[in-house]
Formats: C-alpha cells, sequence, structure tokens
C-alpha cells in the first residue's frame, strides 16, 4: 500500500485543520508563570487544564476575559470537513489545495461573539508586530499561543486581535503580555493574518503571571 507523503500543501492543510479544530480552546487566563511552555496550535495550553470562569469585574474596572469567550458558542468550523480523509490525498492532488484554500477561508472569516463588542477587557496573550516607531511596538496583532502567524498558519479570525496604543510598547514578536482596552467586533486584513476584534489599548504590560 502506498502512503502519501506530506507535501508542503498537506503540512499547512494539516496545521490548519488542527488550528479550526482547537478553536475557542485557546489560551485563556494562565497559570503564574511567565508564559504557558510547549504551546501548539492544537494544545495552546501546553497542557494545562482550562481555568474556572472568571469572576464579574468591579465597577468601572475592565474584565479579565478567556480566549474561548471570543467564540460564538454555536460556531462548528469543523462541520464542512468532516469525514475527510488526508491520507487519501496523492502527492500533487489538486483536491490538497482546494481544501486549504477553503479551509483558510473558513478561518478568516470565523464569526465574531456579537456580545464583546464593546466590553472593557484584559486578555493575555502572544504579540505579532505590524507597525512599530523608535524601537517600539505601536501596532500588533495578539495571539493565543505561541509562533501563531509567524511558525504556524494563523488562528481563525475570532482568535486574532488587532491592538493600537498610543503609546510605544517595548516589545518584541512572540513576548507576552497582557492587554486592556475596549474590544470591538471590527475585522482587519493584514500581512500576518485576518483579525476578527480590534483593541484600543489603555496598557500593554508584561505577562507576570494571574491577574497581576
Amino acid at each position: 500500500m502506498r502512503i502519501a507523503k506530506k507535501t508542503p500543501t498537506l503540512r499547512a492543510f494539516s496545521r490548519l485543520s488542527m488550528l479550526l479544530a482547537g478553536a475557542g480552546l485557546a489560551a485563556a487566563t494562565w497559570a503564574a508563570e511567565p508564559a504557558p511552555k510547549d504551546t501548539t496550535a492544537s494544545n495552546p495550553l501546553g497542557g494545562k487544564a482550562a481555568p474556572p470562569a472568571v469572576a464579574k469585574a468591579a465597577p468601572g474596572q475592565p474584565r479579565q476575559i478567556t480566549w474561548e469567550e471570543l467564540v460564538p458558542k454555536d460556531w462548528d468550523p469543523a462541520k464542512e470537513f468532516k469525514g475527510m480523509d488526508l491520507s487519501a490525498l496523492n502527492d500533487g492532488d489538486p483536491r490538497a489545495n482546494e481544501l486549504l484554500m477553503k479551509m483558510q477561508e473558513v478561518s478568516n472569516n470565523a464569526p465574531t461573539n456579537p456580545a464583546m463588542n464593546g466590553a472593557d477587557i484584559k486578555i493575555p496573550g502572544f504579540i505579532v508586530p505590524l507597525e512599530e516607531a523608535k524601537g517600539e511596538v505601536t501596532e500588533f496583532l495578539l495571539v493565543p499561543y505561541f509562533g501563531a502567524c509567524i511558525h504556524t498558519p494563523p488562528p481563525p479570525a475570532n482568535q486574532i486581535l488587532h491592538v493600537v496604543t498610543p503609546k510605544g510598547a517595548k516589545f518584541r514578536a512572540m513576548d507576552t503580555v497582557w492587554v486592556t482596552g475596549k474590544l470591538k467586533t471590527l475585522r482587519n486584513d493584514s500581512m500576518m493574518g485576518v483579525s476578527g476584534y480590534h483593541v484600543d489599548a489603555t496598557s500593554v504590560t508584561k505577562y507576570t503571571g494571574g491577574a497581576k
């Protein structure tokens, strides 16, 4: 029996499959460590269990949210691809490219949660710089796991936040931070990925664990 080799297209397809399968299970609130370890697209928490529900914020204070809250509960990104068998695709099979493009389209058009529009939030994540000025990041994507948009395909759009900060932040790619600000359900296309949310950040601070 001939086993199909994984071409770059099939490898990308497999990674994107994991991203879609794991949508909504992304890093939520991490334990008291500098950053989650061994994070992957399919296991963004690095082996950690999902945290308990976060308590409501005090009046006038931003609410700490989880990445899972950004995904509509009724969204099933895998429903169009159930029953697919990657092993049945041979090298150079045009169906592989077609499926990859279709999956990327589903990912890029992942719906946002309208209930989150206008919320004052605080969320942890990894930085993917878009714009810098004088060595400081002024615009970036916030993603839920290490390597997203740089070493792996972008997560679904509802797992990417487009962040703009009035003051530059001295961080580098894949630094782990807390972002605080007003969340909007606003789509943005960038060279690094399609984001379904926008945040006008009031602060971007180093991730130190917990809700500090």
